[in-house]
């Protein structure tokens, strides 16, 4: 009877651990079957659409300088210094937009005589940038020459900021729009209708700035050559845009 009483606990536990091992492994089962049930795949198009828009260059973008050349540096300096404040002065006067210093040098002149270098003098560069209406920049160009400047470096071509604003946000609408006509006629040439719109990129819209004009630099002469009076056309710059849709059919 002992015996009997002291093993009933241990086939109780057996049981007990048997049903447990038995639920466990059923709910692997029942698990394992229910990764095995496919889901529903969403259908999707995905589109680039693509927007241009053309506006007029109003800005031009100028670049010059003066150069001077003498025996010492000093002498140069001082040279550079009174055409420079003397050019600046003017274009102050002109009301010029981001009127800026950009580059200042001060090198040795040689010369080379059978081989053998020898020092001859000093040559200084003074430049200066700054934006004004392409309708005027021909005339300050030419009066900038008169003030003093020797170099005209080169001339670019921008659209005022609030006109590639604009720009930008119409390139955007145009791009959403032929995206959206892209997925179209995709779809309906397979019997599909586009239901809803699940992802939205939108890659930019820039407004990269003409690459600028070179000008040969003017030459100090006692009399001028009215060379820029004649009109400076700015032309047109683009603003591109482009936006992705990933549509549900």
């Amino acid at each position: 009877m002992l015996r009997e009483y002291m093993s009933w606990p241990k086939r109780r536990l057996i049981v007990l651990g048997v049903g447990l091992l038995s639920v466990f492994l059923g709910g692997a089962v029942v698990a394992q079957e229910q990764r095995q049930i496919p889901t529903q795949l969403i259908r999707t198009v995905t589109v680039t659409g693509r927007g241009v828009e053309s506006i007029p260059a109003t800005i031009a973008q100028v670049s010059l300088g003066v150069e001077a050349q003498g025996k010492t540096a000093q002498e140069v300096q001082q040279e550079v210094a009174r055409r420079s404040s003397a050019v600046v002065e003017l274009l102050r006067s002109r009301n010029v937009e981001k009127l800026q210093t950009t580059g200042i040098r001060l090198n040795p002149n040689y010369s080379y005589e059978n081989n053998v270098q020898r020092l001859i003098g000093y040559i200084a560069v003074n430049t200066v940038s700054f934006r004004i209406d392409t309708q005027r920049v021909g005339n300050l160009l030419d009066e900038a020459v008169k003030a003093g400047a020797t170099r005209i470096d080169g001339i670019s071509f921008v659209a005022a900021d609030s006109a590639i604003a604009k720009a930008q946000e119409q390139a955007l609408q145009e791009a959403t729009l032929d995206a959206q006509r892209q997925a179209g006629a995709v779809l309906a040439t397979l019997n599909l209708k586009p239901q809803e719109v699940v992802n939205i990129q939108v890659n930019g819209a820039a407004a990269p700035p003409p690459p600028p004009i070179p000008l040969a630099a003017a030459p100090r002469t006692d009399k001028v050559e009215n060379r820029f009076s004649i009109p400076v056309i700015g032309g047109e710059q683009q603003v591109e845009a482009s936006v992705t849709l990933q549509i549900r059919y």
